[in-house]
């Protein structure tokens, strides 16, 4: 029998999206060398290599986003202790939506991300530090 799937990506998304400020791109760039901002780049590693990613932004792929939020979890990175803004992003904002929902869940504020993700980003010139 096959599953039967009562709540889709669409209906996900928007949720997330009606609960979490998205950052405009425009803004963004006035922002990702900010100190009081956190870029967060969900996207896979494999991603970062091929295509760079926004200069200074920390690298975290989304299956470990939750785990090194946590301070309880043995995983937890130090930079998700700091009284910043974050803004999440990742190729086209469907993973940052979710995960910024997620990180809001856990307590993390305030959250953002960036709209259009990595790819509206580089469509609007921003700037793409090297491929690692």
């Amino acid at each position: 029998m096959a599953q039967k799937i009562t709540k889709g990506i669409k209906t996900l998304l928007a949720e997330a999206n009606a609960q979490v400020a998205t950052l405009p791109v425009a803004e963004a760039k006035a922002l990702y060398d900010d100190p009081d901002h956190v870029f967060v780049d969900l996207r896979d590693i494999r991603e970062v290599q091929r295509s760079g990613m926004i200069p200074g932004a920390f690298s975290c792929p989304r299956g470990m986003l939750e785990f090194w939020i946590d301070p309880d979890s043995p995983y937890h990175k130090p930079v998700f202790d700091q009284d910043k803004t974050y803004v999440f992003y990742c190729a086209s904002a469907w993973r940052s939506a979710l995960a910024a929902q997620a990180a809001q869940e856990m307590g993390l504020t305030p959250v953002m991300h960036l709209e259009g993700g990595f790819s509206a980003w580089v469509k609007q010139d921003g700037p793409v530090a090297e491929k690692t």
